[in-house]
């Protein structure tokens, strides 16, 4: 068995990549914070199980999702984006443009520090596992 196929590794592995990418839906979130009719996007918190696996489908697959609005959609296929739900609808200005700046560099501040957070524990992890093997 390999390092790399520890399940608690493997889940830290997938929530940092989790991180990286609602980082980049964030980001493109405050980038657009002028654009007409522009709706912010947040992701999905991915669900672990007691064994560190993903719930809901294995670490490394992919959803199917509709790439375009002539695709066919996939059936029972959950959505990749959470569209805020409506809790900022109120705050929509008259453009259509609804995301709110401050909302959005508090979700990009949380999730700097859950991205160090889980970092911190990869590592921890990883020499934890070095010392036992002898290694270090």
């Amino acid at each position: 068995m390999s390092i790399n196929d520890l399940p608690i590794l493997s889940a830290l592995r997938t929530k940092m990549q989790w991180h990286q990418e609602r980082q980049r839906v964030l980001a493109e979130n405050i980038s657009n914070s002028d654009t007409p009719n522009f709706r912010p996007r947040d992701l999905i918190e991915p669900k672990f199980d007691k064994a560190g696996t993903t719930v809901g489908g294995g670490v490394g697959t992919l959803p199917m999702m509709q790439t375009s609005a002539t695709h066919m959609a996939a059936a029972g296929a959950p959505e990749t984006f959470d569209n805020d739900r409506g809790r900022s609808g109120f705050q929509t200005r008259p453009a259509g443009n609804a995301v709110n700046l401050e909302e959005q560099m508090m979700k990009v501040s949380a999730n700097q520090m859950d991205y160090a957070a889980v970092t911190s524990l990869y590592t921890r992890s990883l020499g934890m596992l070095k010392t036992a093997i002898g290694k270090r």
